[in-house]
């Protein structure tokens, strides 16, 4: 793997600590920035496109006609957005734990065949999301769970056999590049803006940490794998998030696959890493 030499991935000297909330109260703290979280990510250049890239790589057929799928982390709408353009002909069930990211969502125009839901990703049983879906999205999610392994078991056993799971998330750890380019947008952009939008930057100095911590690209495939995901690929973005941002694509095993492979895209994993190899 290259080694990027000279770069330092630590923050400021006088960098606030990020305490204040963890992987355990994540979904308050949406709550409370959830008014300005919309203009904050149309800040982000490709932002939405990148979550309609990765709900094509899902490779869901015939416009998801006669599908139920899965928008899990649907935050207010951006992702369900996403699916949508990509299957609009399915049924999508929108999930997510914050309420007030629930609400901003809630007032934009969907379909009928869109509905959300209140819930924990790490008890969706509780909230009635059972059987199995031809498909499931899940951005922005994973890094923030408490139990990510109990999460992907769980996801696997949500999908009907050959469904996608397409995870669309930060990985920078395998980079020192990475890391440097994450970090100086963060100090530089997204952690001033989100204090200037919201009063507290308290969220975003959470972001960087928590992505910073994150699985690299190696130890999440590896990670799907072990939860029973087979077929994995890794495709990255276009812009400065390339190589930080990833679409992570598996598939439960068994049954007649629930993917048009004319509709994927070839893996590319960063430079070095050979995620073919089980």
């Amino acid at each position: 793997m290259r080694q990027d030499r000279g770069v330092d991935p630590s923050p400021p000297k006088k960098a606030q600590p990020d305490d204040r909330i963890s992987r355990a109260t994540v979904a308050s703290s949406f709550d409370q920035d959830a008014a300005a979280y919309d203009r904050l990510v149309a800040a982000n250049p490709g932002y939405h496109e990148h979550l309609r890239m990765s709900a094509r790589r899902m490779g869901i057929p015939n416009r998801g006609s006669g599908m139920h799928l899965l928008d899990l982390g649907c935050g207010t709408g951006a992702s369900t957005e996403a699916l949508l353009a990509a299957a609009p002909d399915a049924r999508i069930t929108a999930v997510d734990a914050s309420k007030e990211m629930l609400a901003q969502a809630a007032t934009k125009t969907w379909p009928p065949t869109v509905r959300f839901v209140h819930a924990d990703a790490e008890d969706l049983a509780a909230a009635g999301i059972t059987g199995e879906h031809d498909g499931i999205l899940a951005a922005y999610l994973l890094r923030n769970l408490v139990d990510r392994d109990a999460a992907l078991r769980t996801f696997r056993d949500l999908l009907r056999p050959g469904a996608p799971l397409a995870l669309h998330e930060y990985s920078v750890k395998d980079s020192p590049r990475s890391r440097a380019v994450w970090t100086a947008v963060c100090w530089a952009i997204i952690i001033p803006m989100g204090r200037l939008r919201t009063g507290s930057g308290a969220l975003y100095r959470y972001l960087w940490r928590s992505v910073l911590d994150f699985d690299g690209v190696r130890g999440l495939t590896e990670r799907m794998r072990a939860a029973g995901f087979e077929d994995i690929k890794v495709q990255t973005f276009p812009g400065w998030q390339q190589e930080i941002v990833h679409t992570f694509l598996g598939r439960k095993p068994g049954g007649t696959d629930v993917v048009d492979p004319a509709l994927t895209v070839a893996p590319t994993p960063p430079e070095g890493i050979d995620i073919t190899k089980p």
